[in-house]
């Protein structure tokens, strides 16, 4: 066991903090579109202007600098948005902060791997924990080039982190690159700035328990009217008292409807994003709100019925039920989906292979143990070379998004989900599991030999199965014996225990169980030849 890491211990996954449901705004007149899209350039302005000064002050952001941008933004609109765009800009610019961290540590990452490689000879081999050397003269110098750029770029974005300097693009800097490539992306000018413009409109607003139905500034009624307050320099389109705009739309969420019927009649937090899809020239309103935390099953408990174990999979997800003593039980499952087409193909395809998969298992009232997978430092290429099919196979897999669905979706219908260290099941599976499962009518697979080594994994069994003693003799001349005992049994991966008894060898003369008669070790029953004796112990002094 030597070299390999130490493994984490599985647990339960907490099931999510907040829901997010959409409806479409149907039926809008043309002057509902033209208030609509005023209103979000109106407070696109503001809130582009709010998050240039939240940048400008940096790490010095208080309270006080808070309230500050918090009165100039009232002015130009209302006291209710200036709460919302100032909170959104927080939220901007801590997100900012996340990915410039994470940028810093893929770019160290890819620094010590250059470095470490060109250390090496050209053409040597690497093993199965480092890459070697480069292939050839020619790409260890274009390394050496690439080395320097990324050291200049990891000594600009620390420079950046530690000065609290960020850059964010309202809009998406994708989109914004986007403008430059208009052939690539099948657009003209006109479609992208009007999709440019849709994605930086300002129109959501956080909810505040206490108020009617959950939110002042877009209030959705209990029978789906939809109206919002409009700023202080749009206050003449009003079509309500009391400054609002009531538009001739309304709303019923299929998903998840009863649930938002309790909060809003209760007068519970409600927030409420209005977007424009420019592609389908639809709009939608977005309704979200937080979920109290739920106490989650202890590991115990899931454990006692057995659980599903589960591998992720490029095109498919490979499961097979384990019993409470990871015995595999009945036949593999696969659910497979296609990650090639649109985002929404995509999506929609994970998600129907989840919720097959969760069907499956609470047919049999069992709980669900995957992999804790991030790929977020495998995908470079500077660890994997000129593997590019490996790195894009890596890359297109849904880890996130996948695990995401699969807790949020195994919390409604209330499956335990049991995270375990994903470190050597793929390999340990098919070492020990893939041919002993293997028959007739049956091959398995790698990737079902890796479930039944995530489902003992997430049951506290060794992945490792027990084994034969060697064909040789008592000696360990064919391989390391092991035995098969529950987890916490000291020594169960070691050798063999000798049964003691005087055929063994294993006890002194005279201390076996039959060393009083030694007469009846003879199968004719008759005396020995020679008496029966023992041996005086030797004398330690005379």
């Amino acid at each position: 066991m030597g070299g390999l890491r130490e493994l984490a211990s599985p647990f339960v996954a907490v099931g999510p903090s907040g829901v997010a449901v959409r409806d479409r705004l149907r039926h809008l007149t043309a002057e509902d579109e033209h208030v609509l899209r005023l209103v979000g350039d109106h407070l696109d302005t503001v809130a582009s202007r709010d998050l240039k000064v939240r940048c400008a002050v940096g790490l010095d952001h208080d309270s006080e600098g808070w309230a500050a941008r918090k009165r100039a933004v009232t002015g130009v609109s209302s006291s209710r948005w200036a709460g919302s765009i100032t909170k959104a800009t927080h939220d901007q610019w801590a997100l900012a902060r996340r990915s410039q961290l994470a940028h810093i540590r893929t770019l160290e990452a890819g620094v010590r791997m250059i470095a470490h490689r060109l250390s090496l000879p050209v053409g040597e081999k690497g093993g199965k924990h480092a890459p070697g050397g480069y292939a050839s003269r020619r790409e260890w110098h274009a390394k050496s080039r690439r080395l320097y750029l990324l050291t200049d770029r990891l000594q600009v974005a620390r420079a950046d982190w530690e000065a609290g300097r960020v850059y964010v693009v309202r809009g998406g800097k994708r989109l914004l690159n986007t403008r430059h490539h208009l052939d690539a992306a099948q657009l003209t000018e006109e479609q992208w700035r009007t999709r440019w413009q849709a994605e930086r409109r300002f129109l959501q607003a956080d909810g505040e328990s206490g108020k009617r139905f959950g939110n002042e500034t877009i209030r959705v009624t209990p029978e789906g009217e939809v109206s919002l307050k409009l700023p202080a320099p749009l206050a003449y389109l009003a079509n309500a008292p009391h400054g609002r705009y009531v538009l001739a739309s309304r709303v019923r969420f299929a998903h998840r409807g009863e649930q938002w019927a309790d909060r809003i009649s209760a007068n519970r937090a409600v927030a409420y994003r209005i977007h424009e899809d420019t592609a389908r020239g639809r709009w939608y309103l977005t309704a979200s709100w937080t979920m109290p935390a739920v106490r989650t099953v202890p590991l115990g408990t899931v454990r006692a019925g057995g659980l599903v174990g589960v591998d992720t999979n490029a095109d498919h997800l490979a499961a097979w039920r384990l019993d409470t003593h990871g015995n595999p039980v009945g036949a593999p499952r696969r659910f497979g989906y296609d990650l090639s087409g649109s985002a929404g193909h995509r999506d929609a395809q994970v998600r129907h292979a989840l919720i097959r998969l969760l069907h499956w298992a609470r047919r049999h009232h069992l709980a669900l143990a995957i992999e804790d997978l991030d790929f977020t430092g495998e995908t470079t290429r500077e660890k994997h070379g000129r593997r590019k099919r490996f790195r894009r196979l890596i890359s297109g897999m849904p880890v996130a998004r996948l695990r995401a669905r699969l807790v949020s979706m195994a919390a409604e219908l209330g499956i335990p989900v049991v995270a375990v260290d994903p470190a050597y099941t793929s390999r340990w599976g098919a070492q020990h599991w893939q041919k002993p499962l293997t028959s007739k009518s049956r091959k398995a697979t790698r990737h079902d030999a890796a479930a039944v080594a995530i489902g003992r994994r997430a049951l506290g069994h060794p992945v490792r199965r027990r084994t034969a003693p060697p064909p040789h003799d008592r000696s360990d001349r064919a391989g390391h014996r092991t035995v098969q005992a529950p987890p916490g049994i000291p020594g169960r991966e070691g050798t063999r225990p000798r049964v003691p008894g005087p055929r063994t060898r294993s006890v002194p003369p005279g201390r076996g169980a039959k060393a009083g008669d030694q007469d009846t070790q003879h199968r004719s029953g008759r005396p020995a030849e020679h008496e029966s004796w023992q041996q005086d112990p030797l004398r330690l002094s005379i």
